[in-house]
């Protein structure tokens, strides 16, 4: 079997002299590292990777890169910056792979939108996708790094938090098809405005191949922009979803469900008729630039909208477990690993539509946003609206920015604030009875995820054979 890199090219892509053996993956972590890796000793923003290159050569790495200065022994690959040389090994990795190309970005569903391209191109050929949020300049020219030669299709995923950070990612990527799944105040703390968001998303096209398509929101405000973003960056083609009239992918209707939603929708010139494995109206409205994007790309559209019956949530990401409680069953939306004002929005609009017990409550659990700068206090308080159109019947809340929206919520909806999340923690697991629907959500930073692995561990998971036994004094 061909290795990712042997050992000569490797170190020419590097730019440096060969060192070590074949290459059959790239690390940047060498806690993760598999034998047979390369490990690309990068300066982090916590960590000097130089500080664990003799675990990495203990694990079986088959070189470590390093810095020229770097005092050590072993099978070394010295270059001047061991990023500056896994960046380059990603240029050659791009160059000499003839898959068709997909970048995706976009305020919120970047992850989900790449994991779902996984399947739907999957279904249809070889295809190789960025693992994880690897969607910086660390995380993105990693995945072109290990993009094996002969693969069919390629998916990365490129995100930003300030201005300027997309476009050398993008240049690297080189995509044939460039995808933003929407524009939404979302890292807002670094920018002026929504519209230099827009902006700063549409450095995307800087990257895209001559001729290549730009799949495109057509029901977000800023369509027009992007549009002429990407004519004026050389995109051939436009292809817009949406449900508004003239977008080229269409919803038609769509039945949501609890576990799932079927979804009539017009792709181009074909009508199409499929399911989506997670529910949620974003889930169903995310399909469609999903398949906009395989379209684009030739693949096949009937193997890939069939596949898209397979997307389950991660864990974070809308997961849903049932749990043994005092008195049945209670569903957790555990929606903890990030939050926003659009995917927390649609984390309560999933909320609403999610059944309860009779006599029981949908319970938000809502931990602060983050990035959103001068503009956190009032699009926290704004976030009272979406809770009662969710019909929440209890909200825990924790953050300083939260309390604004506690603050908002009528007395009886209040069912307790605490500064942090870990303040919730006792009295969420206490509350929790058969029926109930908890969806916990906020910022990673907030810590939310705590009180979703609070209610795991404390409850059994449904369906596994073991039943709730009280805790005893």
């Amino acid at each position: 079997m061909m290795p990712l890199w042997t050992r000569d090219e490797f170190a020419e892509a590097a730019g440096a002299m060969p060192c070590g053996g074949d290459v059959t993956g790239i690390s940047i972590d060498s806690r993760t590292l598999n034998p047979g890796d390369a490990y690309f000793a990068i300066k982090g923003d916590v960590h000097d990777g130089h500080e664990f290159v003799s675990q990495a050569l203990e694990k079986g790495a088959s070189v470590a890169v390093v810095r020229h200065e770097y005092e050590g022994e072993g099978a070394l690959l010295r270059v001047d910056e061991p990023l500056g040389a896994l960046n380059a090994l990603a240029r050659a990795a791009r160059a000499r792979c003839k898959a068709r190309v997909a970048a995706v970005t976009g305020s919120v569903g970047k992850t989900g939108t790449k994991e779902a391209l996984r399947l739907a191109l999957g279904a249809g050929g070889q295809v190789h996708v960025s693992e994880k949020s690897y969607n910086n300049q660390w995380g993105v020219p990693l995945s072109l790094a290990r993009l094996p030669r002969d693969v069919d299709y390629a998916v990365f995923e490129i995100g930003m938090n300030h201005p300027g950070e997309i476009t050398p990612l993008a240049v690297l990527v080189r995509p044939h098809v460039a995808l933003i799944t929407t524009v939404e105040p979302v890292h807002i703390g670094f920018f002026k405005s929504l519209e230099a968001i827009a902006g700063a998303k549409a450095e995307i096209f800087d990257g895209l191949e001559p001729g290549g398509t730009a799949v495109l929101n057509r029901d977000n405000a800023h369509f027009a922009y992007l549009e002429q973003q990407a004519r004026a960056k050389g995109a051939g083609r436009i292809l817009s979803f949406g449900v508004h009239e003239d977008a080229r992918v269409r919803l038609k209707d769509a039945a949501m469900h609890e576990d799932d939603s079927c979804v009539a929708a017009k792709i181009c010139d074909h009508d199409a008729i499929y399911k989506m494995g997670a529910p949620g109206r974003h889930m169903v409205l995310n399909s469609l630039g999903i398949l906009a994007v395989v379209e684009a790309l030739g693949a096949d559209l009937a193997l890939g909208a069939l596949a898209l019956a397979n997307i389950r949530a991660p864990e974070g990401r809308g997961a849903r477990t049932r749990l043994r409680v005092p008195g049945g069953e209670a569903v957790l939306i555990d929606e903890s690993y990030n939050a926003n004002p659009a995917s927390m929005r649609a984390a309560l609009s999933l909320l609403a539509t999610t059944a309860k017990g009779t006599n029981a409550r949908r319970i938000a659990v809502l931990g602060d946003m983050l990035e959103l700068g001068d503009y956190a206090p009032v699009l926290h308080a704004e976030l009272a609206a979406s809770v009662l159109g969710a019909q929440v019947d209890v909200v825990f809340a924790s953050g300083a920015n939260m309390k604004l929206l506690w603050a908002k919520i009528p007395q009886a909806l209040r069912g307790a604030y605490a500064a942090e999340a870990s303040g919730l923690k006792q009295r969420l697991v206490d509350e929790i009875r058969g029926g109930d629907v908890v969806m916990i959500k906020g910022s990673l930073a907030s810590c939310m995820g705590q009180l979703a692995e609070a209610l795991k561990n404390r409850y059994p998971e449904a369906g596994t054979g073991k039943t709730y036994a009280p805790e005893k004094d």
